[in-house]
């Protein structure tokens, strides 16, 4: 295992490069600093040193290595399941909660991103051993393992990007009036408010915004309601809101049009700045799960004729 030192090295500082070019930490405060950085930083340290020790276990048939390698890669697994629990423990303390569906595309992307990490130690450490093979030059492995390794996270990272509110819609600023006892949004119905001073207080601290979907596609992931509630999370997070616990008239809304397929986003921000608003609705990411794609015309009359 001694000749696999030189590759062993470069593979393992790769999969922490690469974990700590997927670790962003932004308004949206996850993971939260320093605990939640520190504790997906260490498993990424582990991470690493799986995806590099694996090709050495291997080639030496070191099978009772390569059988605790599967048993702790197995772990990783739980890395999801550690994710939604720690949200759903916090969940019931948000003034806008997350969601579930929110929940569980955290908890999948940071499983998802430990693999990402095994990958790359693992490709790094396989181009340095294939090249040793071929041309026994020192720098030349090490250089050809690093390059390899840079492509391979580059590509991980592009696939595992998520999209955004603006990838999918064009988000404008809407004008909330009064018709009566009820709150309306570009002519669509929001709620019914009775009390004169919660129609004051909404016509003066409160913003609204409209996501016109730029495809039918995106009519339908907006329609999800998880989708809804990650947008009002994600501007409650960067905007604050004006309300307590226990102030119900004023939890913020995400409504759609029906007609158009548009969706109506209503909220009493902390800061009461439209453009921020807008901001933070098209920096929302898009819901894995909330994604559709519907059928065309031609598409439905074949899936037809196959049944």
């Amino acid at each position: 295992m001694q000749d696999f030192i030189i590759s062993m090295l470069p593979s393992f500082m790769m999969g922490i490069l690469a974990r700590i070019y997927m670790i962003r930490i932004d308004q949206r405060q996850y993971p939260s600093y320093p605990q939640g950085l520190i504790s997906h930083f260490t498993l990424g340290i582990i991470a690493a040193f799986l995806g590099a020790v694996a090709l050495p276990a291997l080639v030496e048939k070191e099978f009772g290595a390569v059988t605790f390698l599967a048993v702790a890669a197995q772990q990783f697994r739980d890395v999801r399941s550690m994710e939604r629990e720690s949200l759903d423990n916090i969940e019931p303390t948000e003034l806008v909660q997350r969601g579930t569906a929110y929940i569980e595309d955290i908890a999948k992307a940071f499983e998802a991103r430990n693999y990402m990490v095994i990958l790359t130690s693992l490709s790094t450490s396989l181009t340095i051993y294939c090249v040793r093979i071929i041309y026994t030059n020192v720098y030349v492995e090490v250089i050809s393992g690093i390059g390899v390794g840079t492509i391979v996270m580059l590509f991980l990272k592009f696939i595992l990007m998520r999209q955004s509110i603006r990838q999918i819609g064009e988000v404008k600023s809407a004008k909330m009036v009064f018709d009566g006892p009820i709150l309306l949004v570009n002519d669509v119905i929001i709620t019914n408010v009775g009390l004169d001073a919660t129609k004051e207080f909404y016509l003066k601290y409160g913003l609204a915004a409209e996501i016109i979907p730029r495809d039918e596609n995106a009519i339908e992931t907006l329609a999800n309601v998880g989708q809804g509630q990650t947008i009002l999370h994600n501007i409650y997070v960067q905007l604050g809101i004006k309300r307590d616990s226990d102030d119900v008239e004023y939890i913020p809304f995400a409504k759609r049009n029906l007609e158009t397929g548009t969706m109506i986003i209503i909220c009493i921000p902390l800061i009461k700045d439209e453009n921020l608003l807008l901001e933070s609705i098209k920096g929302t990411p898009v819901l894995e799960t909330a994604k559709r794609k519907t059928l065309d015309k031609n598409s439905l009359k074949k899936s037809f004729r196959r049944n």
